[in-house]
């Protein structure tokens, strides 16, 4: 029950689009759905906090994919000003952008009774205000072009509880209100905006903060007895980001089986 599937021959999904996904260095979801755009035939420009291991994804993509390097620009999404930056960079580089991927999140495991007052608001800024800022920032362009898309990564604990995730869920479930309530503000413009809910997906950062103990116990709750892989969730990204799913909007994902 726990064989991986079959990586999947790209189809072309966003041929001719262009894509801006945040929080694409390292191994993760955003990386992963870099790729993918890429390999559908996207335009892509990746941005991160981490010079270093964004320029690393960059070259990583256009090695693996066999693409045009991909454009890439340094910000920190807590910054308002570095995300207007980014919108800037986006639109001189792009000439517009079709599709944005609000990827960056922040997590940690703390009880609430221990929880500082600083770990509460850097996890809600990181994960939810972050893609506030970046909607603002992006929107009133795709506005004015009555067409664009928006896929957030939000998570299961947005339904689910977990222990020492109170500050993590409040804020994946922010992200859900959030794309629901700016989705209806944005289809009279033409625009659509989605999210996924994943649940657990096994990358090496993950792997590096997360205990063997839990990782198991997570994964034993999933139907397939395992963790999604990142590119599992990142599919499901290409599909939302996709005229596939032109009539929907204001609509969460869950891209987990988990049972429990």
């Amino acid at each position: 029950m726990n064989l991986i599937p079959t990586y999947p021959e790209p189809r072309g999904l966003l041929k001719g689009k262009t894509v801006v996904v945040t929080a694409a260095a390292g191994t993760g979801i955003g990386y992963s759905a870099a790729k993918r755009a890429a390999e559908e035939g996207a335009t892509v420009l990746i941005s991160d906090f981490h010079e270093r291991r964004l320029g690393e994804a960059a070259d990583r993509i256009a090695a693996e994919v066999g693409c045009a390097r991909p454009a890439t620009v340094v910000c920190d999404v807590t910054s308002q000003d570095q995300v207007d930056a980014l919108h800037a960079a986006a639109l001189k580089e792009l000439g517009h952008v079709d599709v944005l991927i609000n990827n960056a999140g922040l997590g940690g495991e703390v009880d609430v009774v221990d929880m500082t007052d600083d770990q509460w608001f850097r996890v809600l800024d990181v994960t939810l205000n972050s893609v506030f800022r970046m909607s603002r920032a992006f929107l009133p362009a795709m506005y004015e072009r009555k067409t664009g898309v928006i896929v957030n990564n939000a998570s299961v604990l947005g339904w689910r509880a977990q222990k020492g995730q109170a500050h993590y869920a409040a804020a994946k479930a922010g992200v859900m209100a959030f794309t629901r309530c700016s989705a209806v503000e944005a289809a009279e413009h033409g625009v659509r905006i989605n999210a996924v809910a994943p649940s657990i997906a096994m990358h090496a950062f993950l792997a590096k903060v997360t205990t063997d103990d839990l990782l198991a116990e997570l994964s034993a709750k999933e139907a397939f007895g395992r963790p999604a892989e990142v590119w599992e969730v990142a599919n499901v990204m290409m599909f939302l980001a996709s005229d596939l799913s032109s009539y929907m909007t204001g609509e969460v994902l869950s891209v987990s089986s988990q049972r429990a």
